[in-house]
C-alpha cells in the first residue's frame, strides 16, 4: 500500500495478525539508480531500541518511499512468551520493513522467523552487533560473533522455517580483536554453513566490557576499509555498511564500494534528511513537497491514534527534529513537548506549534 499524500484520507492502522497472507531537499550528490539493478538494501534506517517503533517508521515512510526500515530489536523470548501482536504489529504503509530479532537458539529463531513471515514482514534480521551487558546476559548480540557456527545454524534454521530473506547485522570485531581475518571468517562461515547472503556491517569493533552502548558507538574507531574489503573478497554477497554516515555525499561515496548504506541516529535526529533520498539514490520523486506537508501527514496519523485510544504524545516525540535548522524550530519543539497539552487534539497542538514557530505567541495549557 502506498502512503497517502497530503489531503488524502487519514491512513488506516493495520490489523493483526496477517492471517490473509496470499519539496524535498536538493541532493548534494547526483545518483544514477536507473542504471542499477534493483537492490532492496541500497539505503536503510538502522534498528534502534526505543526509537524505531511503528510510529517512528510511519514518519520515516512519509519522507521516503524506498528506504528500507527496521524494527527495534525484539528478543525471541518476548515473542515466544509475551504479547506477540504488541511486538509485531505494524502499519501497512511501512513496507518495505524488516523485523530484527535478538536470540541465539536455532529452534527459537526459526519459530520467530515463522511469525515474521505470518505478520507480513519483508525480511528478518539477526542482531549480532549489540554490545550491551543486558544483551550479553541473554547470550545474543555482538558476543555471538565469537560463535560463528552457532549463528550459522540459527540462520539456516530461520531460512528453513520461512521464505523471507534472512540477514545478519554485526560488527567488524569484538573487544581488541582487530584482525580482518576475524570478520572475514565470520562472514564466510555464515555464508557457507548458514546460506546467508546479506550482511549489514557496523564498521566498528564492539567492546563487550568497559564501554556503554553509547560509548561503543563512538570510541572504537570506524574502519570502513574492512567493510570494503569484505565486498571485494565476497563479491557475490550483499554488503551494507553502517556507522557514522550522515550526509548524502558520504552515502554516495560509500555506494561506490558496497551495495548499501544503513544510517542510524542521524536519520532519527534529522528526519528531514530522508526526504531527499528517493530522488538522490533511487531516481524517484520525493513523496512530500516540504516539511509542513510531512507534518500534516503525521498529524493525521496522530489523530488516528487518538481516535483508537492510543496516547498521541508517545508518537509525536519522533518528529521533534523535523524542523531542525529553521528559525523558530526550538519554539515548535517546545510546544509539541509541553506535557500540559497532551489532552488537546493533535491538530490543535499543531496550530499552536506553528504559531509559536512563527513567533506569534507561546502555547499555554490554560
Amino acid at each position: 500500500m502506498l502512503l497517502a499524500r497530503a489531503g488524502a484520507a487519514t491512513p488506516a492502522l493495520s490489523a493483526s495478525p496477517r492471517t490473509d497472507m496470499t519539496s524535498a531537499p536538493t541532493p548534494s550528490t547526483p545518483a544514477a539508480p536507473s542504471t542499477l539493478a534493483p537492490n532492496p538494501w541500497r539505503l536503510s534506517v538502522a534498528p534502534m531500541m526505543d526509537w524505531t517503533d511503528r510510529h517512528c517508521r510511519f514518519l520515516h515512510r512519509q519522507l521516503s518511499q524506498h528506504t528500507r526500515l527496521y524494527t527495534e530489536m525484539v528478543t525471541t523470548g518476548a515473542l515466544l512468551h509475551g504479547d506477540v501482536p504488541r511486538h509485531l504489529d505494524f502499519n501497512d504503509e511501512e513496507h518495505p520493513v524488516a523485523l530484527q530479532l535478538g536470540g541465539s537458539e536455532p529452534a527459537d529463531l526459526a519459530a520467530c522467523a515463522k511469525l515474521a513471515e505470518r505478520w507480513g514482514y519483508d525480511e528478518v534480521n539477526l542482531n549480532c552487533g549489540c554490545p550491551s551487558e543486558r544483551v550479553q546476559r541473554g547470550a545474543f548480540g555482538a558476543c555471538l560473533m565469537a560463535e560463528a557456527e552457532l549463528v550459522a545454524d540459527g540462520v539456516k534454521a530461520m531460512q528453513d522455517a520461512c521464505s523471507l530473506p534472512v540477514t545478519v547485522k554485526h560488527r567488524i570485531g569484538i573487544d581488541r580483536i582487530e584482525s580482518y581475518d576475524f570478520v572475514r571468517d565470520f562472514v564466510g562461515t555464515l555464508h557457507q554453513r548458514g546460506g546467508c547472503t546479506v550482511f549489514i556491517v557496523h564498521a566498528r569493533n564492539a567492546w563487550l566490557q568497559g564501554l556503554s552502548p553509547k560509548e561503543n558507538r563512538e570510541i572504537p574507531p570506524l574502519r570502513y576499509e574492512l567493510v570494503h574489503r569484505l565486498k571485494s573478497e565476497f563479491p557475490q554477497l550483499t554488503i551494507v555498511i553502517n556507522g557514522g554516515l550522515q550526509t548524502d555525499a558520504q552515502i554516495a561515496e560509500q555506494l561506490e564500494h558496497v551495495d548499501g548504506v544503513m544510517v542510524g541516529r542521524h536519520a532519527y535526529h534529522e528526519p528531514w534528511a530522508l526526504a531527499g533520498w528517493d530522488t538522490a539514490f533511487f531516481g524517484a520523486a520525493a513523496p512530500v513537497a516540504d516539511r509542513e506537508a510531512a507534518e500534516d501527514l503525521y498529524v493525521s496519523y496522530l489523530e488516528s491514534l487518538a481516535a483508537r485510544g492510543t496516547p498521541w504524545p508517545l508518537a509525536a516525540r519522533h518528529m521533534l527534529g523535523l524542523h531542525n535548522g529553521l528559525p523558530g524550530a526550538r519554539r515548535w519543539r517546545q510546544v509539541w513537548s509541553d506535557h500540559r497539552l497532551k489532552t488537546r487534539a493533535p491538530r490543535e497542538v499543531a496550530a499552536l506549534a506553528r504559531a509559536a514557530m512563527a513567533g506569534r505567541g507561546a502555547a499555554l495549557a490554560a
